[in-house]
């Protein structure tokens, strides 16, 4: 089977949501690459540590500890962070204000070692994120996954979108689309799995000229029970 055009997507999701401007209420847009260079690296750690307690957790759970762990974790300021001793992050980890995860805490260490570096090679995390076109966004995922601890999977795609770069998601209502219209038959996350999916969402690009955000997000609005995954 062929994907349908986003065209018929978009006006299923349009029915569903009671109209075309309440679906534009609830779709985003992506910061523009001057948005994103501008954002400090100790947000995007934030973003990446945020995620990884989130994965296999509950989401809300970790919201209401947050200011917790801005506190803890010196608003994740990068320096700061990295001078912290294995003896420090352990009692950290121990801290009934955060979620008590000692491997998780030991990843914030770790990603602050990979902003350092994509810091002093490309001047900060969001100058080597911005040119990534999102026609190719899967080799970000990828870069995520392979140099950052505990970033693949969706955390690091889930991440990325949370700090405005444009990425689609493969939340539970996309993959079912996917599945639906054998679009993809493996394992979700196979390199041939991912590739469909890049090429899918560029051609609905093509198509429409819309976002990867937006397209993601509507197409989960337009069937199952709406994970969009913001």
């Amino acid at each position: 089977m062929r994907a349908e055009t986003f065209a018929a997507i978009e006006a299923r999701a349009v029915e569903r949501k009671g109209g075309r401007d309440k679906l534009a209420r609830i779709t985003s847009e992506p910061l523009s690459s001057n948005e994103i260079i501008a954002i400090d690296d100790s947000r995007f750690l934030a973003a990446f540590t945020k995620k990884v307690f989130q994965s296999g957790f509950v989401w809300r759970v970790v919201e209401q500890k947050w200011p917790a762990f801005e506190h803890v974790f010196f608003n994740f300021n990068i320096e700061k962070i990295l001078l912290m001793p294995d003896e420090m992050l352990e009692k950290k980890a121990k801290d009934p204000a955060i979620i008590r995860n000692l491997r998780k805490v030991y990843t914030i260490r770790e990603n602050a070692f990979l902003l350092q570096r994509l810091s002093a090679e490309h001047g900060s995390f969001g100058q080597f994120a911005a040119p990534y076109p999102s026609s190719n966004i899967i080799d970000l995922w990828a870069y995520l996954q392979k140099h950052g601890a505990r970033l693949g999977g969706n955390t690091g795609p889930y991440a990325l979108r949370s700090m405005g770069i444009d990425t689609f998601l493969l939340s539970q209502d996309v993959e079912a689309y996917f599945r639906h219209y054998d679009l993809i038959s493996g394992g979700l996350r196979s390199k041939q799995s991912l590739r469909t999916f890049q090429d899918v969402f560029n051609a609905w690009q093509d198509e429409t000229g819309y976002s990867m955000t937006r397209l993601s997000q509507i197409l989960s609005y337009s069937v199952g029970d709406n994970f969009v995954g913001f």
